[in-house]
C-alpha cells in the first residue's frame, strides 16, 4: 500500500512559506491570506508531529528538521513541474495521426501540407488516405475528415465547409470555334460522369436542358478522377466545392456557368470528445477551418464565370 502523503495544498504553502521565511509573503504570492497560509503550516506541523517553523521576534525561523523537509519538497514539486510540462508539451506537440478519404487527400489536403508542417513544425503530421471508417478506440489516429450527413454518434464533429455541385471543365474549352458560351454548348463536349449519371440529369435540368443528353460520357468511380479528367480537357465534370477549390483557384479548372446543385452531404472534421481540445488536434482542425473559409472568399472573388474568356 502506497503511504499515506501529506496535502499537496500544504506543501505548496510550506514551500513558498520557507523559501520567502514570511508567511506574508508567501500569502501574497499564492493569492491567499497570511492567516491561511499559517493555518496550512500548522496543519502540517500537526500531521508530520514536527516543528518546521520557529517564530522569534516577529520574524519566522526554519528549523533545521524543516530545512531537511524543504529540499524534500522542493525536489519533488520540482519534478511535478517538470513532469507537468513535458506532459503539455507533447499535447501541444509531438505525433497527429489523420486519416482522410483518398479524394480529399488528393485534391484538398496534400497541396496545403506544406504551409501546416512549416508553421507548426513541432507537430509531426502523419496522414493516412483510406475509405474504412475510423474506429478511434481500436486505431491510432487523431482526427478524421470524412463526408456526410452530420451524424455521427459519440464524436465531435465540425462541419468543413459548405458545399454546392457546378460544372467545371478546362479552361482551354472557353476558346476556340468549340468554346462553351452557354449552358447549351455542354452538350457539344463528353460528360465525365461519377458513379452515375443522375447529378448530370439534375444539373441540365436545373440548366433548363433536356437531360436526355446526360447519358453519354465515361462513368468513373472517383471523384479526384472525374476532376482531373476535367483538367485534362477529356469533357465537362461535375464537381464539388471543397474538390474543386484548389484547381479553381489555381487556374487548372474553370466554372464556365453559374447553375449549380446544393449538397445535403459535406466534408466533417472529426475525433473522439474526449481528445477534441487536446492543443494539437485544436490547432490542426483550426487550420483545416481557417483554409477552407480562404478558399471561400477567392472562390468569390473568381465569381462563377471569372474563367470564361470573351
Amino acid at each position: 500500500m502506497r503511504p499515506r502523503l501529506p496535502p499537496l495544498n500544504a506543501l505548496k504553502v510550506f514551500e513558498a512559506a520557507a523559501r520567502h521565511e514570511s508567511f506574508t509573503r508567501a500569502a501574497e504570492e499564492l493569492c491567499v491570506t497570511q492567516g491561511a497560509v499559517s493555518h496550512q503550516v500548522k496543519a502540517l506541523e500537526a500531521e508530520l508531529a514536527i516543528k518546521l517553523f520557529n517564530r522569534e521576534r516577529q520574524r519566522l525561523i526554519i528549523t533545521e528538521a524543516g530545512r531537511d523537509y524543504l529540499a524534500v519538497v522542493r525536489d519533488a514539486l520540482d519534478r511535478i513541474a517538470i513532469g507537468t510540462e513535458r506532459l503539455l508539451q507533447r499535447q501541444n506537440t509531438g505525433v497527429l495521426t489523420v486519416s482522410t478519404s483518398p479524394d480529399f487527400a488528393a485534391k484538398w489536403l496534400v497541396h496545403r501540407l506544406g504551409h501546416f508542417v512549416e508553421a507548426h513544425s513541432g507537430i509531426d503530421l502523419r496522414v493516412s488516405a483510406t475509405l474504412h471508417h475510423v474506429d478511434f478506440a481500436r486505431e491510432e489516429v487523431d482526427l478524421a475528415v470524412r463526408h456526410g450527413d452530420g451524424n455521427w454518434p459519440g464524436l465531435d464533429a465540425v462541419r468543413l465547409s459548405p458545399e454546392r455541385l457546378f460544372a467545371v471543365c478546362s479552361p482551354k474549352l472557353l476558346s476556340g470555334k468549340r468554346r462553351l458560351s452557354n449552358p447549351a454548348d455542354i452538350l457539344k463536349f463528353p460528360l465525365i460522369h461519377m458513379d452515375s449519371r443522375a447529378d448530370w440529369k439534375n444539373w441540365l435540368e436545373e440548366a433548363g436542358l433536356d437531360d436526355a443528353a446526360a447519358t453519354h460520357g465515361p462513368v468513373l468511380n472517383r471523384a479526384s478522377m472525374v476532376i482531373d479528367a476535367a483538367i485534362n480537357g477529356q469533357g465537362i465534370a461535375l464537381a464539388r466545392t471543397t474538390l474543386a477549390a484548389w484547381d479553381l483557384i489555381n487556374g487548372h479548372l474553370a466554372r464556365p456557368f453559374p447553375q449549380s446543385l446544393p449538397l445535403s452531404k459535406t466534408y466533417w472534421i472529426l475525433c473522439p470528445k474526449a481528445t477534441a481540445s487536446l492543443p494539437k488536434i485544436v490547432t490542426f482542425r483550426d487550420w483545416l477551418l481557417s483554409e477552407a473559409a480562404s478558399d471561400l472568399r477567392r472562390l468569390r472573388k473568381l465569381g462563377g464565370t471569372s474563367h470564361r474568356l470573351k
